[in-house]
């Protein structure tokens, strides 16, 4: 901003001895005659500028405080130039309130140039942005359009965008930012990336979901950066596209685009629930080896389903182990315990199945009773099978599958040992 109003100040210098300008009011050419800013007014507000411009504000403000005491023998032209020069040294010194003062009396002197009206009217249009007037920034705009026409209006697309949005005018902010952006796409440009920061915020408070991902897959083309692809990942998330949001994700991994925890969480339980589950346990293994998520219980229990699912049952169980020794009940190892026996690994079988009575709180105890009964059974070992499967009885949610082992277990037990006694006779 400090340098356009710089640039201002030079290009309106540089026309000291304009005359005549062109000035279009409410929508017809019309022709004013401007006055001369004198050469007597020009060089004391070129030197009042240089004392400024050299670090003494101070200094030249007392020379802006001169001429004006002149004011009454000033035409509009000089007067204006006098409160543009005053803007411009309280900008100069943050004193933005004060700059405003003065630049909106620069507009209200007439004749003056068009450039200086344009111009000024845009830098108060901007200022008052800045400021969080959005008010008085659209009416500066709308008096700036007044004068150079609707042919010119994309130039403050932008700014108009940023001021209804700042004043919670949603719908009404979409209208200049898309212009604004189609105008730099037919060019062949991206335009710049905070427009498109802009229309994605419009869209997304007016709920807009699916036109958000529409300006995030632009964001990724023109501007390729992580945080877009997670989001637009997250946003397919919400619109229920699965796969596109899984394929996202993927993408942005393979990029190295995912280096945060909860980016890497989002990839593991796409992969997951997308029918993946090995690719879950790869990720998520690796995530927890480099310390970029935590071998906290959640992650561990994530973890352990990852690799149930991925029959990977040596990864399964030791991610079990680890989580169970996070957790303050037995449901953990009582997984364990039934992992192990699909497993055919009945010692390690029994083993889990009383480590989790013995933490207890389980919601279905009778569960490990059977399967301890079970992984007995299997090797054989009868009576210690239908201790089992007797303790198991006892409880609600295993009573009656547990008789009907019984009655297997008995039967079995009886079976061997007719055969025993064949083979001993």
């Amino acid at each position: 901003m400090r340098n356009l109003i710089s640039a201002i100040i030079v290009v309106i210098l540089a026309q000291g001895s304009m005359q005549v300008a062109s000035a279009q009011e409410s929508g017809a050419q019309e022709t004013k005659r401007v006055p001369a800013l004198r050469e007597q007014v020009y060089s004391q507000l070129a030197r009042a500028q240089e004392l400024a411009d050299n670090g003494d504000v101070a200094a030249g403000l007392a020379a802006l405080k001169n001429v004006e005491s002149k004011l009454s023998s000033m035409n509009s032209y000089e007067r204006a130039m006098l409160w543009n020069f005053y803007g411009y040294m309280h900008y100069g010194k943050d004193q933005l309130d004060q700059a405003i003062n003065y630049f909106a009396k620069v507009v209200d002197e007439d004749p003056i140039p068009d450039a200086l009206k344009q111009n000024t009217l845009f830098s108060l249009a901007q200022l008052s942005l800045g400021q969080g007037d959005y008010t008085e920034t659209l009416a500066y705009l709308d008096r700036w359009q007044t004068v150079v026409g609707d042919d010119h209006a994309q130039k403050a697309d932008v700014l108009r965008a940023q001021a209804l949005y700042q004043k919670g005018d949603y719908q009404q902010a979409l209208a200049p930012i898309k212009r604004a952006i189609a105008a730099a796409e037919q060019n062949a440009s991206a335009g710049d990336e905070s427009w498109y920061v802009l229309q994605r915020a419009i869209h997304y408070e007016l709920g807009e979901t699916a036109e958000v991902a529409v300006i995030l897959e632009k964001m990724i083309k023109h501007f390729n950066k992580p945080e877009y692809w997670v989001q637009l990942a997250g946003v397919y998330g919400q619109l229920g596209k699965d796969k596109q949001q899984l394929a996202m994700l993927e993408a942005a991994y393979q990029q190295g685009f995912l280096s945060k925890g909860q980016d890497l969480q989002m990839l593991v339980q796409s992969y997951f629930f997308g029918g993946i589950p090995y690719q879950a346990g790869k990720v998520m293994e690796q995530a927890i080896a480099e310390g970029k998520l935590e071998a906290d219980l959640r992650n561990l229990k994530l973890l352990a389903q990852s690799w149930i699912a991925a029959r990977e049952t040596d990864r399964a169980v030791a991610a079990l182990e680890q989580a169970a020794a996070l957790s303050s009940d037995g449901e953990l190892d009582a997984q364990r315990a039934q992992v192990l026996l699909n497993a055919e690994r009945y010692e390690q079988a029994i083993a889990a199945a009383e480590a989790a009575l013995s933490k207890g709180n389980l919601e279905k105890p009778g569960t490990m009773h059977l399967v301890i009964g079970m992984a007995e059974l299997e090797q054989e070992n009868y009576n210690p099978a239908l201790q089992a499967f007797a303790k198991a009885k006892a409880f609600e949610d295993a009573r009656k599958a547990a008789a009907q082992w019984e009655r297997y277990a008995t039967s079995e037990k009886e079976q061997a040992e007719r055969i025993k006694q064949l083979q001993a006779s």
